[in-house]
């Protein structure tokens, strides 16, 4: 294996985390934002909102990619 395909996984496995991470994050403020289920320390969901969070994040990691790529896909340069 060469010096840069290790470079390439790695990159991949980081892109992969971060919009993990952030599509989580984002996607679940907004819910909340919409619920009303903000706190002092961000968020909390629970019961349909959780729901429609963990509907929203797996769509968004599966459907991204067919449009150009995520996030941080693109910032990494791994589409």
């Amino acid at each position: 294996m060469t010096n840069d395909e290790k470079k390439a996984t790695w990159k991949v496995v980081v892109a992969f985390i971060l919009d993990l991470f952030t599509s989580f994050f984002v996607f679940g403020y907004l819910i909340a934002l919409i619920t009303g289920d903000t706190t002092e320390g961000g968020f909390q969901l629970n019961g349909l909102p959780a729901l429609i969070l963990f509907a929203a994040v797996i769509a968004y990691m599966v459907l991204m990619p067919r449009f150009g790529g995520r996030l941080w896909q693109r910032v990494f340069g791994v589409q």
